[in-house]
């Protein structure tokens, strides 16, 4: 986590890399600010964390195709899929995980948690976020949304051909 203010190279990168996902997103949230907020914030909570954000946004893909209301038959909830016991472990007992802004904090703490548990191993880490260790198809769907919708190698030639 940084305490220090973001340097002017890492506002210009931000917004490149806002600027280029904010396309990509309108699939999903066919609102231009709704976007643009949620993709500032999921910028936000990923650096925070230590996460990349394309990869954030790839673990939503997966989770709630960007529904903040989803709720899953297991009963995790909101954007990131968050398993209601998570805030007993970390928050307030009035946080509510369908708010987006709490759902982002709670889902990229946890899921740096786990890259931390499996000593940098997405795959592993991953599957832990999942409830699936020991298998890969989550994995496999995360990073296949990350390679074909998300990645910043991409990210650069979307901007380049505006």
């Amino acid at each position: 986590m940084r305490d220090s203010p973001a340097s002017p190279a890492d506002i210009w990168a931000a917004r490149q890399w806002l600027n280029a996902m904010e396309p990509r997103l309108a699939r999903y949230l066919p609102e231009a600010q709704r976007r643009r907020e949620l993709l500032g914030r999921i910028h936000h909570e990923a650096r925070l964390a230590g996460l990349s954000p394309s990869l954030v946004l790839a673990v939503i893909q997966v989770e709630s195709a960007f529904q903040a209301e989803a709720v899953s038959s297991a009963g995790a909830v909101g954007l990131m899929q968050i398993m209601p016991f998570w805030v007993r472990e970390l928050g307030l007992p009035a946080d509510d995980l369908k708010d987006p802004r709490r759902n982002l904090r709670y889902g990229c703490t946890i899921l740096a948690h786990y890259l931390a548990v499996e000593r940098g191993d997405l795959t592993r880490a991953l599957a832990r976020y999942n409830g699936s260790l020991g298998k890969t198809w989550y994995p496999e769907r995360v990073m296949r949304a990350l390679a074909d919708r998300w990645s910043v190698q991409d990210a650069g030639r979307a901007t380049a051909q505006r």
